[in-house]
């Protein structure tokens, strides 16, 4: 039986920097990931969006490691959100479970496959938590408009507030290759099943709509956020106008009494 433990930790890892000093046998790279063969049946997976994820590793190993990439990591994560499955090997088919798959051959690349599907659920929780608060936060506006009929924060909070959403939204979609299949599984049918079989077991796509649908509703929100602020900024530039407009024609006035 083979232990696969995925942690998100941190926002994204310098991939280049850590290839550069880290020594193990190194079986796939590309800019985005970093796929290691450190031991007999012992692997560490690496991405570029702040997962790493290990098979057969122990606890004492897998802490070594993260204090190892922890310098190339931005903005570490001290709680790591956390994925487990399990494999067997002794298989006579392969079959999959709810936090368990069998499979009947466990080469490298169906490893790989394996391992890459759990980094993508705990991706997709990460990005799902990171959302649900901008939303909560979007619907403290919202409720606070409804009650007092005023949008309750300044220009420059908005702007902050945009950036935000902005930032999440442009992270997924640097990341959306993440659900695209491996090339491993477009010639070798049996990895194709497998990694059909993960995506339903882990649920990715509509994990990942639900995120994309969620994000649409607080950038909708924005878009009423910033019409309000700027037809609140149009009102005052009125009054300031009319206000001149009356001290123009006061002065008119006093100067032809006097």
């Amino acid at each position: 039986m083979y232990k696969v433990l995925s942690l998100q930790i941190s926002d994204s890892i310098d991939i280049k920097a850590f290839k550069s000093v880290f020594t193990a046998e190194l079986l796939f790279s590309d800019s985005e990931e970093l796929f290691y063969k450190v031991d007999a049946e012992k692997f560490i997976y690496v991405f570029k969006y702040g997962v790493v994820c290990f098979l057969n590793h122990d606890d004492i190993k897998i802490s070594g490691f993260i204090k190892l990439i922890s310098p190339y990591c931005k903005n570490f994560f001290e709680y790591k959100l956390r994925e487990e499955f399990d494999i067997d090997t002794n298989a006579t088919e392969n079959k999959i479970g709810y936090n368990k798959i069998e499979i009947v051959r466990a080469d490298k690349e169906t490893l790989r496959l394996i391992m890459l599907n759990v980094s993508q659920s705990v991706a997709l929780d990460y990005y799902s938590q990171q959302t649900n608060v901008l939303l909560e936060e979007t619907n403290l506006h919202t409720s606070h408009l409804e009650i007092t009929g005023n949008l309750n924060m300044s220009g420059k909070n908005l702007k902050r507030f945009i950036g935000k959403t902005l930032n999440l939204m442009n992270r997924i979609r640097e990341n959306l290759y993440i659900f695209d299949s491996p090339e491993s599984t477009w010639e070798d049918e049996s990895l194709n099943r497998i990694d059909t079989g993960l995506k339903k077991t882990f649920d990715l796509q509509s994990r990942y709509r639900s995120i994309h649908e969620e994000l649409q509703i607080i950038k909708e929100n924005l878009g009423l956020f910033k019409d309000i602020m700027h037809h609140r900024k149009s009102s005052v530039l009125e009054w300031i106008i009319i206000v001149l407009i009356l001290v123009e024609v006061l002065n008119i006035i006093l100067s032809k009494i006097f």
